[in-house]
């Protein structure tokens, strides 16, 4: 029998109805454009929009029901209103029960934290693929066991992660591991989720345009791992060589099993004698049961803690490091994040997705350490984001950079102009950066000034294949551009 309204809604959920829960229902949608007929739409309030607007829309395209925070004074006779008190956790309870709770089936990994997740997820994915099939759901694509598709946010809305869990199940996944934001946290897009592991990599200044304090950043964090979102975490992997990380694991409740890591003495699962070179990282593993030498193809130390929280996770899951590592060296690293460019030339190119003053000055510590001759880099700030990072970001570049190609990121809505004055509160040698708008320029002229030995970082954009302007997006990615270049200048000089 087709799935009726009054299959997922209790009455102690409902503040007001009008019209009838015996109506069939073929899918639920929260953007009135992706509305088909008999869809349940959920009118959800944002910071932008409120989906409130949208309901005539949405009526006119053929939704059944309307979930909203607001009765209208009018109500179609052929349309079911709920008025609930929250819209966002009950599209999260509805979603869940659905899909029939997909999450129950499979074993959820969720990471989070400012920086690494999408290293983490990837890596997770890589040792437990061994044997099993693993999902996953993150910043680059959703991968839903029988295909992959690309992605449009890092931690997706509730009706589409339950959507895309529901598929994974279908296909035989066993796992789902999956990158889960600081907005997915608060907005409830993991409301319910049950999760067999949650991860915390760490915490830097970021998306205070959002959170405001890097309390509140914090506070929403925790909330995966203390109860807040409907339940616990099986297992908390913690990264303790972090302040914000120790400070978690004190606040994790008894009942979840806590395993620690990082490089301090008293991780549980933590690196010794860590080397750094240009091309690897070596160092000797060390958990509650065994060690053995590692030798990772990822180069700095974030990597290093990436590579422990990955570990960690697998090993907190029932799972050997002394079988599972040895997939390592087949692991071939994430797109845009310290992705080398090797075209032929002489110096060294790498593309990264470092977007805060603490990515840049962990990812340029590296190179620094590692680079015989000059490093330069090309980076921007986020148009309508916060503001008061990107003096910071260029304090960051220009602390360890010998020279600084400042160009455009995504401007979005906002002039370059301002974008570039809030940058420039944080030159510290203002002789060793370049202004230049145009980032495919940027990064011309930045290759230019290479020569062997030298290393040139192009940061913040990664993986991304586009440019976010105020009314329009263009194709626009940092690898293809720089290969582009690097191929045009050989020619010209032959």
């Amino acid at each position: 029998m087709a799935p009726k309204l009054s299959d997922y809604f209790q009455d102690d959920e409902i503040v007001l109805l009008r019209g009838s829960l015996n109506r069939p229902i073929t899918g639920l949608v929260m953007d009135s454009r992706r509305v088909v007929p008999e869809t349940l739409f959920f009118a959800l309030p944002g910071l932008r929009a409120n989906g409130a607007t949208f309901i005539d829309e949405a009526i006119a395209r053929g939704a059944i029901a309307v979930v909203t925070t607001k009765m209208p004074a009018m109500v179609p006779t052929k349309v079911t209103f709920i008025q609930v008190a929250d819209p966002r956790a009950m599209m999260a309870k509805v979603a869940q029960r659905y899909y029939k709770f997909p999450d129950r089936e499979m074993e959820v990994v969720g990471v989070t934290g400012t920086n690494g997740k999408t290293t983490v997820t990837h890596l997770i994915k890589h040792f437990l693929d061994a044997d099993r099939r693993v999902g996953m759901i993150g910043t680059i694509n959703y991968d839903l066991g029988s295909r992959t598709v690309p992605s449009f946010r890092t931690t997706p809305e509730s009706v589409d992660i339950y959507g895309m869990m529901a598929q994974m199940r279908a296909a035989k996944c066993q796992h789902a591991v999956m990158e889960v934001s600081s907005h997915g946290i608060d907005q409830q897009r993991v409301l319910g989720l049950e999760f067999g592991a949650a991860v915390f990599t760490n915490l830097t200044r970021d998306h205070l345009d959002y959170h405001e304090t890097l309390e509140n950043y914090f506070a929403v964090k925790s909330r995966l791992f203390n109860g807040e979102m409907g339940g616990v975490p099986k297992i908390a992997l913690v990264n303790i060589d972090d302040l914000h990380g120790r400070k978690l694991a004190a606040m994790i409740p008894s009942s979840v099993r806590t395993v620690t890591f990082g490089e301090e003495a008293d991780a549980m699962v933590r690196a010794e004698d860590v080397e750094l070179q240009f091309k690897s990282s070596t160092f000797k593993l060390v958990w509650p049961d065994g060690e053995m030498q590692i030798e990772s193809p990822m180069i700095g130390r974030y990597n290093v803690s990436n590579l422990l929280a990955a570990i960690a996770t697998v090993w907190g899951l029932g799972r050997d490091p002394q079988k599972f590592m040895s997939r390592l060296a087949d692991f071939t690293g994430v797109p845009g994040r310290m992705e080398r460019i090797e075209e032929g030339q002489v110096y060294n190119v790498l593309v990264d997705y470092a977007h805060t003053d603490d990515a840049l000055s962990n990812a340029l510590e590296m190179l620094r350490a590692i680079t015989p001759g000059r490093l330069m880099v090309v980076f921007g700030c986020g148009g309508k984001r916060d503001r008061a990072k990107r003096a910071l970001m260029t304090s960051a570049v220009q602390k360890y950079a010998d020279f600084v190609f400042a160009t455009a990121d995504n401007p979005r809505g906002e002039a370059l102009e301002k974008i570039f004055e809030d940058m420039k509160l944080g030159a510290t040698s203002p002789d060793r950066i370049a202004w230049i708008d145009d980032r495919r320029r940027a990064i011309s002229l930045a290759l230019d000034t290479c020569k062997e030995g030298d290393c040139l970082l192009v940061a913040g954009k990664g993986h991304e294949s586009y440019q976010e302007f105020a009314d329009t997006v263009i194709p626009f990615d940092d690898r293809q551009i720089v290969r582009e270049l690097i191929g045009i200048k050989a020619l010209k000089m032959s």
